[in-house]
């Protein structure tokens, strides 16, 4: 709790990652965590002393990573006087997604986004000050976080947090802590709801009474039939209202909530044939005495504020009782992955965001089916494997919950092959023997078809998520890397293998980051090199062409020595006689690249501040440079004019006409003064656009890194009039050139400040 709010009030952004919870896996769980811990660039830990011993092999598999504490080590820092201040678009937390280790998900949401999807889902719920929830949900999880951490502390409702260990040590703490604080609110994943049906004995529920539910969530992942139908009928006798039960869907780029059912509404249990859906995709109520039938779970409708629609494959929305992919969007939702563009691109579809599930609407209620990437594909009929999962759970010697079927490719035939890994205590041959041939039938029985390969595996075999869900792919690439039957290494083993990782790590980081600063020392002295040669030549050789030949040369020799390729399209393109050479502006470099990517003589448009520069000011005045003044309004009609008698004599101008720059990514609005000398002097522009520079030498940087850069020179615009409309539109014909080829957001409404000239 402390550690979430010191770290927003004090201007950072919290993310939760989860801590080992099997020594048999926590070179596993190490390795998934500095994932993240790379890819979110985390500066701070904060855990419990237990964890500070892992911390060292953290940190030297994250390379940013540059400290652990404690928050007791924090109780004894300084006071914060006062919060750092924030707005409703401020990053407020990354929660990040079950990915693979090498491609972590962390789903950005703002301080507008929670407060809208707590709002939401209160409303749904209604939430009051005067519900008492109780949660054993993780902290380090959305539901437990947001959904009853959060919601419970904006609604001023009393709120039980239990360990989540104390509720698998004994599931029925649960129910009685509901029991002992009157608890209206609760919510759980499904496995919960199994577990209590498994563990939880007859004699130990004496006197308990759940009569005071109002609502418990079933939720962050398939909400399974029989577990409610099971859960809600043994629970019955000890005060739980079946219309207490609540199925719900939700995931992390929507917050936490996306679909409620109404509050004092029994689950609905959708029965559909099984052929029809499998093969069409269309979910058609079965008859009662279909014994094929699918079960799926109305998963409610959407929160205020929110909308979902189902669509096909080509995008186009479905109708009613057609499965497709749930599309939604909403106030809650996120605005994309943190550093991971590729994936945030995929994520979005026009206004909409592709949750990667299937699903199929009947009235007004969302079904999930299941999720895209997990079908598997036999003989033309889509296979769901959370079926398959619970009736294999099913079978005495399975472990419930540690089953997991997916597709596996047969090289030979290119067809998917159906794969079950299922957990089990039996060790004898003959005894798991029996066990594949119920599997076996089981699958021929729901799907008519058996699996191709049944794995048995031992205990916390099958990879989970924090929350319980099973990690599929991770199961698949288990199964096929063959070290399935393998025994889990022994811890001493682990550690020492990620501490050798961690060194090597950060023997590579040390040699990278020293032959970066030696390229970096390289760079300035080269550069100082060619100043010292340059300056006094360009200053006092006669005739502006030769000065400008020599520039050039130089500026082509200084990014050849420094490794730094210049493509160069175009060059054909400028025209002769005066011309309006217009570039977008992201580095100190891009004069350098301008003058050695363009032939011949150019005059710089510059700000006038630069006349008066010690070192800057001789040089630019010997290339024929024109001062402006942007922000006189006086001297910028004088000046503007200066650049019209120019070009109308046949000058060959270049202005960045951002006017600036910034270590951000992104094309800033264009000054219109450079647009308007060209129409009234009716010379042509030449749109250029310059790439990479910005990578190389940041602004309010100093450090050059290596990297590529081209120049490319557009067809020349020619101004359809003089006045002020026409430079208006000249100007923006030129930027959405340069904005299409320059491969950087719009910053076109973002409000650029220019220091005094």
């Amino acid at each position: 709790f402390h550690a979430f709010f010191a770290v927003l009030m004090a201007g950072g952004v919290p993310f939760p990652i989860y801590p080992p919870f099997r020594r048999a896996g926590i070179e596993d769980h190490l390795r998934r965590q500095a994932g993240i811990l790379r890819n979110a660039q985390a500066r701070l830990m904060i855990s419990d002393a237990e964890i500070r011993p892992l911390s060292a092999l953290l940190m030297g598999l994250a390379e940013d990573l540059r400290a652990f504490t404690t928050i007791a080590d924090l109780g004894r820092a300084r006071v914060l006087l006062e919060p750092m201040p924030a707005s409703s678009e401020t990053m407020a937390l990354i929660q990040y997604t079950s990915g693979s280790t090498g491609d972590p998900k962390g789903v950005v949401l703002s301080h507008a986004n929670l407060l809208s999807n707590i709002r939401a889902m209160g409303e749904t719920m209604e939430a009051s000050s005067r519900d008492v929830f109780v949660s054993w949900l993780p902290l380090y999880h959305d539901m437990g976080l947001i959904g009853a951490w959060l919601g419970s502390l904006y609604y001023g409702a009393p709120t039980v947090i239990m360990p989540p260990l104390a509720f698998l040590a004994n599931p029925g703490r649960w129910l009685w802590s509901i029991h002992t604080h009157r608890a209206t609110l609760s919510a759980a994943p499904n496995f919960a709801f199994e577990l209590c049906l498994k563990s939880v004995r007859d004699e130990d529920l004496k006197g308990l009474d759940l009569s005071s539910l109002r609502m418990v969530v079933n939720g962050a992942e398939p909400v399974s039939p029989s577990t409610i139908e099971r859960f809600t009928e043994r629970f019955r006798a000890y005060g739980l209202r079946p219309e207490a039960m609540a199925p719900v869907y939700g995931l992390a780029e929507c917050s936490v909530g996306l679909a409620f059912p109404p509050v004092g509404r029994a689950p609905i249990v959708d029965r559909v044939e099984r052929r029809a859906l499998a093969a069409d995709g269309v979910a058609v109520p079965a008859a009662r005495d279909d014994a094929t039938a699918l079960e799926f779970v109305a998963c409610g409708r959407p929160l205020p504020r929110h909308q979902i629609r189902i669509v096909d494959e080509a995008g186009r929305e479905l109708a009613d009782r057609r499965q497709g992919r749930l599309e939604f969007k909403g106030p809650s939702v996120t605005k994309g992955y943190f550093r991971n563009p590729h994936k945030t691109l995929s994520l979005f579809d026009g206004d909409w965001l592709d949750s990667g599930d299937l699903a199929y609407v009947a009235d007004g209620d969302v079904y999930l089916t299941g999720r895209v990437k997990d079908m598997i594909k036999r003989a033309g009929r889509n296979i769901y494997p959370h079926e398959l999962e619970e009736a294999v759970g099913n079978i005495e010697g399975i472990r419930k919950g540690c089953v997991v079927a997916f597709a596996g490719r047969d090289e030979r035939s290119g067809t998917e092959r159906l794969i079950v890994m299922a957990e089990t205590r039996l060790t004898n041959d003959l005894e798991k023997a029996r066990l594949r041939d119920k599997i076996s039938q089981s699958s021929l029985e729901i799907l008519e078809t058996p699996p191709d390969d049944i794995a048995l595996v031992p205990p916390r075999t099958v990879p989970k998520t924090s929350s319980g869900k099973i990690r599929r792919s991770a199961a698949r690439a288990l199964y096929e890397s063959g070290t399935i039957h393998e025994g889990s290494r022994a811890l001493w083993l682990q550690l020492t293998r990620l501490g050798i990782e961690g060194i090597l790590h950060r023997a590579r980081r040390t040699v990278r980051r020293g032959v970066d600063f030696a390229y970096a020392g390289y760079w300035w002295m080269l550069l100082a090199a060619f100043g010292l040669v340059l300056w006094p030549l360009a200053v006092l050789l006669p005739g502006r062409p030769l000065r400008h030949a020599l520039l050039g040369a130089g500026g082509r020799a200084f990014l050849r020595l420094t490794r730094i390729p210049l493509e160069v399209e175009g060059q054909g393109a400028l025209p002769k006689g005066g011309v309006m050479v217009i570039a977008n502006h992201a580095s100190y470099l891009d004069g350098l690249v301008l003058s050695a990517a363009i032939p011949g003589e150019l005059s710089f448009v510059a700000k006038h501040d630069l006349s008066r520069r010690i070192v800057a000011g001789p040089l630019l005045q010997r290339l024929g440079t024109i001062f402006v003044r942007r922000v006189d309004p006086k001297g910028g009609v004088e000046d503007t004019e200066a650049v019209v008698r120019a070009a109308q004599h046949g000058a060959r101008l270049v202005t960045l006409a951002e006017g600036t720059f910034s270590r951000m990514p992104g094309l800033l609005p264009f000054r219109l003064g450079a647009f308007l000398a060209a129409a009234q002097a009716a010379i042509p522009v030449v749109p250029v656009t310059i790439r990479g520079t910005r990578m190389i030498l940041r602004g309010d940087q100093w450090f050059p890194r290596r990297g590529s850069v081209s120049v490319t020179i557009g067809e020349p615009l020619y101004p359809d009039g003089n006045d002020f409309a026409a430079a208006v539109r000249l100007r923006d014909r030129c930027r959405t050139i340069i904005l299409q080829r320059s491969g950087e957001p719009d910053l076109e409404h973002e409000r650029v400040d220019l220091p005094p000239d």
